[in-house]
Parts: C-alpha cells; structure tokens; sequence
C-alpha cells in the first residue's frame, strides 16, 4: 500500500504504508488512513516528528560504529543499501515546515 501526503504549499509525498504509518505515530496520530491535521497541529506533530527520528539517527550513527564494514569488502556483499527512515522522513518534515509557515492542512490518504 502507498500513502500520500497533501499540502496546498508542498508537492505530494508519497511513502510505503508502513512506513507512512510509523511517521504517523513519530507525530503522535493514530495510523488511521486518511487522516489530516490541522493547521495548529503541525507545529506539535513536526516537534514530536523530528525529535523522534534525531533519537533513530543517533543510535542508527551507533550502529554503524559498531558494524563497520571495509568499503573495499562492500563489492563481495551481496545486499541492497538501507534507506534509513531519517531519509524517508526528510520529506515529510519539509512539508510540515511548510504547512506550518501558510498554516494549511496536511492531509493524508492511500494511493498516489
């Protein structure tokens, strides 16, 4: 499932449900699809939002310390890059900032 996120001053984001889902709950919504939030919302959902993905950012950064791989042994893995929610969110956080700016709706349904 796609959902996608809507702002008159924004161009659509479109994100994978679950991924749309656990932002939802980052900015303290149900994962109710669709959905929307008000203009004196959003400065309360773009805090809780980016709070929570600096938190996922500093222990992704940990990780990483801590598995290490040689880039010259990169080649020989057979893996796909991760694309980490911090980039997912990325978006998202800047439809928000602008939302918040022309005090407009962010609204939120299935499909593209």
């Amino acid at each position: 499932m796609l959902v996608t996120f809507k702002c008159k001053r924004h161009a659509n984001v479109v994100m994978f449900g679950d991924v749309a889902k656990q932002l939802l709950k980052f900015m303290g919504h149900c994962e109710n699809i669709p959905g929307a939030i008000d203009p004196q919302d959003i400065d309360d959902a773009l805090v809780r939002l980016t709070a929570q993905i600096e938190k996922l950012r500093q222990l992704e950064m940990q990780a990483e310390d801590q598995d290490a791989v040689d880039v010259d042994d990169v080649a020989d893995l057979d893996m796909e890059p991760v694309v980490s929610l911090h980039t997912r969110a990325t978006p998202l956080i800047e439809m928000l900032q602008a939302a918040k700016q022309a005090d407009c709706h962010v609204m939120w349904e299935e499909g593209c």
